[in-house]
């Protein structure tokens, strides 16, 4: 278990002069403390580490209760302030295919260092690590603060990327032209609006963090960096609320046209009905088996009682066309 913690997790310890990028070869190498002039960001991916999550808070003399909270297997969202540092818990969205999966992601953050722990092997914070090695915009000017903006802003930047080319997809798929009152249709507008709700959940969840964290109080921690990422959640969440309403219309625009379509197909069977019934009504009569029925003896009664079966069903069409019924 030991060797596998080791394969899993890497260190990129940087300064505005520094830069080095190395891999543990021991657990009594990792080392979290805010003595050192560098700034240290621990990554590791998987969560069943927990009894060498605890030989790790123990060697270096961390806040007991984060063995408790490495302990629970459930986690909801949390900013806990501990001492001098904080803890984070969050679920983050794996966007890599069109079926949303989600991660458990924790942060232990310090002013000199932080130690992100992420579910799954991969993750979208490659660019960070770029900007760090070849000492591009300020990141190696500042602590750990800054990092966790970054790893913050980059999720939510995938979030808008990840939402706007599905929102592409979506736009193309259920225009109004191809507006159709079928069940596939019905089935695509349902399938968008289940994406979008993961979407907004997970959306929500990190704009929860994020005000979390912005009343934080540490020392060497600055929190003016997070009210940034509060207005993207807050952007993101007001385009996908605007789309999930664009899709209720067009669910009830869906169901406006079975409801016409029903209608005209009962106005037509109606209309049908209204001129048989009385054509019927004279034919039953005259069907009855009556030996004295006087206009039966009438020589050019058959072509009389057709004359007023005809002259019946054209009143009956004139009156229903005055009405505009049809």
């Amino acid at each position: 278990m030991e060797s596998e913690f080791l394969k899993q997790t890497s260190l990129i310890s940087y300064s505005k002069k520094s830069y080095e990028k190395s891999c543990y070869t021991s657990i009594s190498d990792v080392i979290l403390t805010n003595t050192t002039p560098s700034t240290e960001w621990l990554n590791t991916y998987g969560l069943a580490f927990r009894e060498i999550f605890k030989k790790i808070i123990a060697n270096n003399k961390l806040d007991d209760f984060l063995i408790k909270l490495f302990m629970d297997k459930e986690h909801s969202n949390k900013v806990i302030l501990l001492n001098d540092l904080v803890f984070i818990s969050t679920r983050v969205l794996k966007t890599e295919s069109r079926t949303l999966d989600s991660e458990q992601m924790f942060f232990i953050i310090s002013s000199g260092f932080l130690w992100s722990i992420q579910e799954k092997d991969g993750d979208y914070f490659n660019w960070i690590r770029e900007r760090i090695e070849n000492n591009k915009g300020i990141v190696r000017r500042k602590k750990a603060d800054y990092l966790l903006f970054l790893i913050l802003e980059s999720i939510v930047d995938n979030y808008e990327d990840t939402y706007q080319k599905n929102a592409e997809l979506s736009a193309t798929i259920l225009e109004a032209e191809n507006i159709k009152p079928t069940p596939e249709f019905t089935a695509k507008v349902e399938k968008r609006k289940q994406e979008l709700f993961n979407f907004k959940k997970a959306t929500l969840s990190l704009k929860d963090t994020i005000i979390k964290l912005e009343k934080i109080k540490i020392n060497d921690f600055d929190i003016k960096y997070f009210s940034e990422l509060k207005e993207q959640t807050n952007n993101l969440i007001s385009n996908i609320d605007f789309e999930l309403q664009e899709l209720e219309s067009k669910i009830n625009l869906i169901f406006s046209i079975q409801g016409h379509r029903l209608n005209e197909v009962m106005k037509t069977l109606t209309i049908l009905s209204v001129i048989f019934i009385p054509l019927t009504f004279l034919a039953g009569i005259y069907g009855m088996n009556f030996e004295y029925i006087p206009e039966l003896k009438i020589k050019y009664g058959y072509f009389i009682l057709l004359g007023i079966m005809v002259l019946v069903t054209m009143g009956a069409v004139w009156y229903f066309k005055k009405k505009k019924w049809f």
